[in-house]
């Protein structure tokens, strides 16, 4: 039983130390003056609601992409939906992690988009962008490459503009891919 609570507290005192870290880092962000990316990157944030550009993505692989590009628009749709349905509905609920105060903390104005009212860990937009990259990217290795790269903008444009800790981003991050993953494996069998 002693050894159970010493556990427990180890953990407990691990976790209030990586929180710090996490408001530590939000908190640096913050502070930074960046007037020439705060406009752009609020853009990109809202931009990627609802995973718009993973759609329009997938889109213009399934019209200019042949055969291949139809199956990897399926992975990496199918991969959206798997992370997006485990994170916004298991995830999400099951962490109770408070969103950011970038007011108090003094997050620009001019980086502001719409505080999402669901929990903070993990980044759902994160977890989206990346768990499409690494779908496409099981089919099509370069497309998904490329797609790496607007995945890390939305995914620190979270972190930017206030509604996320880098925590909740690295974890939406990892999220992703690994969803993708488990949905790639799936359907490698399924559609074998």
């Amino acid at each position: 039983m002693f050894e159970e609570n010493a556990n427990l507290e180890a953990a407990s005192g691990l976790l209030a130390r990586a929180h710090r870290a996490d408001a530590s880092l939000y908190a640096s962000i913050a502070a930074s003056s960046t007037p020439s990316l705060d406009g752009p990157l609020a853009l990109i944030s809202d931009a990627a609601n609802l995973s718009k550009p993973w759609i329009a993505s997938a889109a213009l692989l399934s019209l200019f992409g042949g055969q291949r590009g139809r199956r990897a628009a399926l992975y990496g749709i199918a991969s959206i939906t798997t992370a997006s349905t485990i994170v916004n509905a298991v995830m999400k609920p099951l962490s109770r992690r408070r969103r950011p105060d970038r007011v108090a903390i003094g997050v620009i104005e001019e980086r502001h988009v719409s505080m999402p009212s669901s929990t903070s860990f993990p980044s759902g937009h994160s977890a989206s962008a990346f768990a499409f990259a690494a779908g496409v990217g099981h089919v099509m290795p370069a497309a998904g490459a490329l797609l790496f790269l607007p995945a890390a903008l939305v995914s620190y444009s979270r972190v930017h503009t206030g509604v996320h800790f880098p925590g909740d981003v690295a974890a939406g991050i990892l999220s992703g891919i690994v969803f993708a993953k488990l949905t790639s494996a799936v359907l490698d069998r399924r559609l074998a």
